[in-house]
């Protein structure tokens, strides 16, 4: 069993404890979601990707990263320094994230950016969790969703409640079945094999040219300099999505304006 196989069982666990119906309820009167595809293609620094800056305490491949970070704290500090948007990790038992920290940045912290929650999305109560924790986007990653028609049906799912959807590639197959959705308008190519755990930037390189210009494509995993936010600004990437880089650095603030372009200004 991969990394990937044990994370979807633990998320079978999780989903069986939810109470759907009232997270249904729970949603549908939730505020309406603020515009995550707006946020980020919106280029905020002359050419460069617009930067999703998350919230990440750790990781399966890395191990723990930032165990003590003040969240919160570090929120303030990528919207100060040029962040589109901010991607909050909610798994608890593989990344030390939780569901709490998307509900707080946007009820009680009122963070001005779009939040994404970030996590491994594989029922419609886990969408409508999200919306009720006032995401305003969430990911579907095509590795996790095999089966075309649950595929379809949690994008669809997502688009009702008017959140964005993020759908996750990482190689040519997923990039065909993403592009099949209906209405499909962002899609993430993850440098990260999720079986391995592998990164390498030339997966962006390679499938970005499968995706018309229509759609608005994120770059994920392996991004850590401006060097290499210019190497996909060349291949009209629109927005990046950075955690490691950021967590681990010993001046937040500097890699923050450093990878969304700001500094350049």
């Amino acid at each position: 069993m991969n990394i990937l196989e044990k994370i979807i069982a633990q998320k079978k666990l999780e989903i069986a404890a939810l109470d759907a119906s009232a997270l249904r309820r729970a949603a549908e009167q939730s505020p309406a979601p603020r515009d995550f595809l707006a946020a980020i293609k919106r280029r905020r620094f002359g050419l460069r990707p617009s930067l999703i800056a998350e919230l990440k305490r750790a990781s399966p491949s890395k191990g723990i990263l930032a165990p003590h970070l003040d969240l919160f704290q570090v929120a303030d500090i990528y919207t100060q320094n040029g962040a589109a948007a901010i991607s909050v990790l909610t798994d608890e038992k593989f990344f030390m994230g939780k569901l709490e920290t998307l509900h707080d940045l946007r009820f009680t912290h009122h963070s001005t950016l779009p939040l994404l929650r970030k996590d491994f999305t594989i029922d419609e109560t886990q969408i409508y969790e999200a919306r009720a924790n006032g995401a305003d986007a969430i990911l579907l990653i095509a590795a996790a969703l095999t089966d075309d028609k649950h595929f379809a049906d949690l994008h669809a799912c997502a688009l009702s409640l008017g959140l964005t959807a993020l759908v996750e590639v990482h190689d040519e197959a997923e990039t065909e079945r993403a592009l099949k959705l209906k209405d499909v308008k962002l899609i993430g190519i993850n440098n990260r094999n999720l079986a391995t755990f592998e990164v390498s930037l030339t997966t962006t390189e390679r499938l970005r040219p499968m995706i018309s210009p229509e759609i608005a494509v994120v770059a994920e995993s392996g991004i850590f300099t401006a060097a290499d936010v210019d190497r996909l600004a060349n291949i009209n990437i629109d927005a990046i999505l950075v955690g490691e880089a950021l967590v681990t650095s010993e001046d937040i603030p500097a890699k923050v304006r450093e990878l969304s372009g700001m500094e350049s200004q």
